[in-house]
């Protein structure tokens, strides 16, 4: 896929991956190593650090998704954007899309600092620093899986399962057995990914089911039989029933010749067509507008749960925060 596909079937994956690029370029025509950059110069440029970001920088959860620790990093992350983002933004939509990635990155280094914090307090551990794209992308992955889990469609191609779980296997893997992955950005990018997919996925089933129970049917034309009289036709009360026009016979039950009623005029002529068609467009009227009400919340609720996560993780930066300035506190 070139550069003008990949724009136009997914821009905010190619913004992404020129922002990592373009950052990268600047840091390396300031002066940074490319291969191994210091930590200094990776906190100058936003990097995950727990001194810094529970404290009065909670910027830093997000601005570090931008920012990598060397061109390999970049190069692994750059593709693994590419091959994930020209899926899932087409699927999700590139604003959710967007806002998956961010909330997954975010989740990521949350749950690194919150474990780096906890092992400080048991004496376990000890402050580090962390950067890239890895927890959004591993994010954008877990919610790929429970696309595919749930089967929906990308331009009518369903995702395959396994070669998924392949791929999400070997990430995590590669985290535990390499030394100086960020295991906990990964799983904490991963499972935010997996919440926020899970209400895609509902919202996804609701909505086709809300679709296909209104679908309109084809609007049919109602007719009754009614009799034509022939020559005495002008006499002929069409708005009668059926009933008061049927044939007349004599008081032996044969048919009476001297009867106005002429059996080969029988035609079929619509009833109130007009009354019938705008009760029934009315009804329909009244199940599309519930339909649609039915299939706005549907689309609201992704919305709702990534603004719920949001807020949660508002709280957990929060009491962290407050956690480290008890522990200062007590120490002066």
């Amino acid at each position: 896929m070139t550069i003008q596909q990949l724009l136009k079937t997914a821009p905010v994956t190619t913004l992404l991956l020129v922002s990592f690029i373009g950052l990268f370029i600047m840091q390396v025509l300031s002066g940074v190593d490319a291969n191994n950059p210091s930590t200094e110069a990776l906190l100058k440029w936003g990097a995950n650090a727990l001194p810094y970001t529970m404290d009065s920088e909670p910027w830093r959860l997000a601005s570090s998704a931008f920012l990598h620790i060397g061109l390999m990093h970049l190069l692994f992350n750059g593709f693994a954007m590419y091959f994930f983002g020209q899926i899932a933004e087409p699927m999700f939509g590139s604003a959710k899309f967007l806002a998956l990635f961010l909330l997954a990155a975010i989740g990521g280094n949350l749950l690194n600092n919150h474990i780096t914090w906890q092992g400080i307090l048991d004496g376990t551990g000890q402050p580090g620093i962390s950067a890239g794209a890895s927890g959004g992308i591993m994010g954008i992955g877990a919610a790929l899986l429970i696309a595919a889990l749930f089967k929906i469609s990308v331009n009518g191609m369903v995702l395959n399962l396994k070669s998924l779980i392949i791929i999400m296997g070997i990430n995590l893997v590669y985290g535990f057995a390499v030394p100086g992955i960020d295991n906990a950005g990964h799983m904490g990018g991963a499972i935010t990914g997996l919440v926020i997919a899970l209400a895609f996925a509902i919202a996804y089933r609701q909505r086709l089911a809300a679709a296909l129970q209104h679908v309109p049917s084809a609007p049919q034309d109602i007719y009754q039989t009614t009799y034509i009289n022939s020559p005495a036709s002008s006499n002929t009360d069409f708005s009668a029933s059926t009933s008061t026009l049927a044939p007349r016979f004599d008081n032996e039950g044969n048919f009476d010749n001297n009867s106005s009623f002429n059996h080969d005029s029988a035609v079929n002529l619509p009833i109130n067509v007009n009354a019938n068609h705008a009760s029934l467009n009315h009804s329909k009227l009244n199940e599309q507008q519930r339909a649609n009400k039915s299939t706005l919340i549907w689309q609201l609720l992704p919305w709702l749960v990534m603004l719920l996560i949001s807020v949660g993780f508002v709280w957990w930066w929060q009491d962290i925060h407050q956690q480290i300035l008890q522990v200062l506190a007590a120490i002066e």
